[in-house]
């Protein structure tokens, strides 16, 4: 788990208020921006954007790409698509209450849950594990798109945090979909393949410790059947991936875990600008 920014940070780059198309420079490279009416302007490929006219652009540096035009997620327009994600009401209760506790930029956003949500309906999922709880919104989602047989294997070290994700499993009604393990994702995913539980899982969903991603990707591929898919989140880290200048140890070890993702044939993926970003992986 990981601060969800949502990408609001502004990159205080120089753009002419009277010119509608501008050609900028910051220490993430070149940079093609239309409808700049502001002093700021956003660099949406690297997962950073500022609160200006939702009329904003970029477009990719690559002239391959043929000017495509790619928006920008400003404060308004996310409002927009937060507005338009069916949240049930106990998951906004969740969500609520996560908000006044330590750590709430962990939790996932609604938008990012509702997301999750229809990947297990989509794939007919019946058993789902999920690397990193905190207080269970996530998991909470997931627990109801699954049917009555479902079963979702919940993993987290924080058993303060588990209790209140207990409690609402508990009101939601999903208390016997979801097996609570507290301890090590790790040490749980090695007890589960040891156990025989191999290829037998649709679906996993990893927010948790992230230099630790190819150790938990690795254990899940053992776990998932094919076809399965594994969402792993926090892929954008905040746009830091992007920048060659940031390389503390947690930054480099999600761009080197992208960068394996990219060259691993037992997997398609798709990596999504949604949330801190979420790469979503199908088992070959």
């Amino acid at each position: 788990m990981a601060c969800k920014s949502l990408l609001y940070q502004t990159v205080p780059l120089a753009c002419p208020r009277t010119t509608p198309l501008g050609r900028v420079k910051s220490k993430f490279g070149f940079g093609t921006v239309r409808g700049c009416s502001s002093g700021s302007i956003s660099k949406s490929w690297i997962g950073v954007s500022s609160s200006f006219p939702d009329t904003a652009f970029v477009v990719p540096t690559d002239d391959k790409y043929g000017n495509k035009q790619i928006i920008s997620i400003t404060p308004r327009l996310y409002d927009y698509i937060l507005s338009n994600v069916r949240e049930p009401p106990i998951l906004r209760e969740l969500r609520e209450e996560t908000a006044g506790m330590s750590g709430s930029q962990m939790r996932v956003s609604p938008d990012q849950a509702q997301l999750l949500a229809m990947l297990v309906q989509i794939l007919g999922a019946q058993r789902c594990i999920e690397l990193g709880v905190y207080t269970g919104y996530s998991s909470l989602a997931v627990a109801l798109a699954l049917p009555e047989s479902g079963c979702l294997v919940a993993c987290e070290r924080d058993e303060k945090v588990l209790r209140v994700a207990k409690s609402y499993y508990q009101r939601a009604g999903v208390s016997h979909k979801v097996k609570v393990k507290h301890g090590m994702a790790a040490d749980i995913l090695k007890s589960m393949i040891m156990d025989g539980e191999a290829c037998s899982y649709d679906f996993a969903f990893v927010d948790a410790e992230k230099r630790m991603n190819q150790e938990y990707f690795e254990l899940l591929l053992q776990l998932v059947r094919t076809g399965g898919v594994i969402a792993i989140d926090n892929v954008l880290w905040h746009g830091k991936v992007a920048d060659p200048l940031v390389n503390d140890a947690k930054t480099l070890s999600i761009r080197n875990f992208n960068e394996n993702l990219m060259e691993d044939e037992r997997v398609s993926i798709s990596m999504v600008p949604i949330g801190d970003g979420m790469t979503i992986c199908r088992k070959r």
